[in-house]
């Protein structure tokens, strides 16, 4: 009898643990994307994607952290309950109406970089073909650590994506039921870490510019020993996503001036990391005088 009673619990565990297993896509796996579907696979669910149009890199990617591909969004919105999309901020809402086209029917989390108002214009559009829409923004690197990277959300159905997720590594957390407050968390904290990185950016230039680079860096690590090398890593090093974090500025700029704040800093932003666009999928990263010449041409 306690043996039987041993396997009825065991095969309620099954039972519960199949009704909860989602078929989750994902619009793309780069390298935040996949380590997103890492988490969920780990979490017990089913993670697909679509190559259609896809590089080879990103083939390679998928297929090596166990992604099933299904060739094509079509097929990707026939077979998924759930798609979550992680692109450029630029081609958020353009994916968004190819799901649309593609008849989806489910829930749709947006985890990309855009402004509040552009979650919300989304979230209208998504809604209004009944498809629940999770409002998304992502604080941190790749999810391949513990407590390194969050995944806010916000929105009525946002319990549905935040299960998905339980076993980790990456960490979720619901803020609000309105759409629109993840995407402003995100805004928020991005106009610090990556607004701040592009002032450096600027500041070097100025300094390259004006021939007192050595003198500032001499000044800065007498306020702080070895600063001006911090500096050097993070200008060289952003160059590779700098062709994203300029669409990402401006996401942030139109959330400030939505907030009353002045627009004029991520704007500024958004021009020098264009000036360094460039420097995308060049490995190892450029040289830092390569980076000054690319910022002081026009």
């Amino acid at each position: 009898m306690f043996i039987r009673l041993i396997l009825l619990d065991l095969n309620a565990i099954l039972s519960k643990k199949e009704l909860t297993m989602s078929k989750i896509g994902i619009l793309h796996p780069g390298e935040m994307g996949v380590s997103i579907a890492a988490s969920a696979i780990n979490s017990g669910h089913d993670v697909f994607w679509a190559s259609e149009n896809r590089s080879e890199e990103t083939r390679t990617r998928a297929e090596k952290h166990g992604l099933a591909d299904l060739k094509s969004l079509e097929e990707l919105c026939k077979i998924c309950e759930i798609i979550i999309c992680i692109c450029p901020p630029h081609a958020a809402e353009t994916t968004a109406k190819q799901v649309i086209e593609h008849d989806f029917k489910g829930s749709y989390l947006d985890a990309n970089a855009i402004s509040p108002e552009n979650a919300i214009k989304i979230g209208q559009m998504l809604g209004s073909k009944n498809i629940h829409f999770i409002d998304g923004g992502i604080i941190g690197g790749p999810a391949w650590e513990p407590k390194s990277t969050w995944l806010y959300l916000s929105g009525e159905n946002a319990s549905q994506l935040a299960d998905c997720f339980s076993n980790g590594p990456l960490e979720t957390k619901i803020i609000s039921a309105e759409i629109g407050k993840a995407s402003a968390l995100k805004m928020c904290y991005a106009a610090y870490s990556k607004g701040t990185t592009a002032l450096l950016c600027a500041v070097l230039g100025a300094a390259e510019s004006l021939g007192v680079r050595e003198e500032l860096y001499q000044h800065w690590d007498m306020d702080e020993a070895g600063f001006s090398e911090q500096v050097n890593r993070r200008a060289t090093r952003v160059t590779a996503k700098a062709w994203r974090f300029e669409g990402e500025m401006k996401e942030i700029s139109a959330t400030f001036h939505a907030a009353g704040m002045p627009v004029g800093f991520h704007d500024a932003a958004a021009e020098v990391y264009h000036r360094i666009s460039g420097f995308k999928n060049t490995k190892p990263s450029p040289e830092l005088t390569a980076v000054l010449q690319a910022l002081l041409s026009k």
